[in-house]
């Protein structure tokens, strides 16, 4: 008796923090056994739309996993227009790709939270019927790509399921974002590298954090059992400050430091407070983020261990 064919499953993105931890996860993981990768060359441009076309017409996936974004909120404010052409026009000709190849696979089009904008305290936590209110380039270029993906569902009866994750933390994540930043300084501080000075931005705000391997899984769990059509909010339901998550990292570094606040580190109007709604994913696929925050920290510090030589 034969096994079962391994799904060829195309992952765009494969450079970036998640892309590259479900590429070690499929060495490891259960869904190793269900799923292959596609090859894809690291210097795919989304706005080259033939390259794009080649690509699919070669690769004939059972699956796509749709990761690629410029996805950091500063550069999309510096950089309105090429964050809008990536992730927009980018996501267009990625379907139109597979349009011309008659796809029938399942589409899973990865957005994020940052789509529901400023959400009052007391209506949190956020589920996926709020109405979105975008308010960075980076959001709006999301809930854009978002909604065109869902056209696609009515218009060309693609099999589209769409992901709204929340912050997500742990090995390998660059150090554009907080609190890998506070592991790197960190562990730069560690190996003498630098004074024992670490520079925050708002430390009194909140996260909805989750582990990148649970949010892998959570990605697996909509290609596999997601609703077509739907929408899903990827977190964990939990809300943790900045600052007890440095806290917690100081700790785990064993290292004495002092906290300093810089001016251009802050958002303007920030959102205070931020908690996910996970009820949904949860009832139609049964995940449920379950890696315990102080592990996610360990292995973001354990990363940049790993990078960092000492002085």
């Amino acid at each position: 008796m034969t096994s079962q064919a391994k799904q060829r499953l195309l992952v765009t993105g494969r450079s970036g923090f998640v892309g590259q931890s479900l590429a070690q996860a499929l060495d490891t993981a259960e869904q190793g056994k269900r799923w292959s990768l596609v090859d894809i060359p690291d210097t795919l441009d989304l706005r080259d739309r033939a390259a794009i076309a080649q690509l699919v017409a070669q690769a004939r996936p059972d699956a796509v996993l749709h990761l690629a974004a410029q996805s950091a909120v500063p550069e999309s404010i510096r950089d309105p227009e090429t964050t809008l052409q990536i992730n927009v026009t980018g996501t267009l000709h990625l379907l139109q790709a597979l349009d011309a190849i008659a796809f029938r696979g399942r589409f899973l089009y990865v957005g994020t939270g940052e789509v529901y904008g400023l959400v009052p305290e007391a209506e949190l936590p956020v589920a996926e019927t709020r109405l979105p209110r975008p308010r960075n380039p980076y959001a709006v270029s999301k809930l854009a790509a978002e909604a065109l993906c869902w056209q696609w569902h009515a218009s060309h009866r693609t099999d589209v399921v769409l992901a709204r994750p929340f912050n997500h933390i742990g090995a390998g994540q660059s150090d554009r974002f907080a609190v890998s930043d506070f592991a790197h300084q960190i562990v730069a501080i560690k190996r003498g590298l630098r004074a024992p000075v670490i520079r925050v931005g708002d430390l009194d705000v909140t996260r909805d954090f989750t582990d990148v391997r649970d949010v892998i899984d959570a990605y697996f769990a909509l290609l596999e059992r997601g609703i077509a059509g739907e929408i899903y909010n990827v977190c964990s339901g939990a809300e943790h400050s900045l600052a007890a998550i440095l806290r917690e990292l100081v700790e785990l570094g064993g290292v004495d430091v002092k906290i300093e606040t810089e001016p251009e580190r802050m958002r303007r109007a920030e959102q205070r407070r931020m908690r996910g709604d996970a009820s949904k994913i949860r009832a139609a696929t049964g995940w449920t983020a379950t890696t315990p925050l102080r592990v996610s920290l360990r292995a973001a510090l354990q990363s940049w261990e790993g990078s960092i030589a000492d002085a």
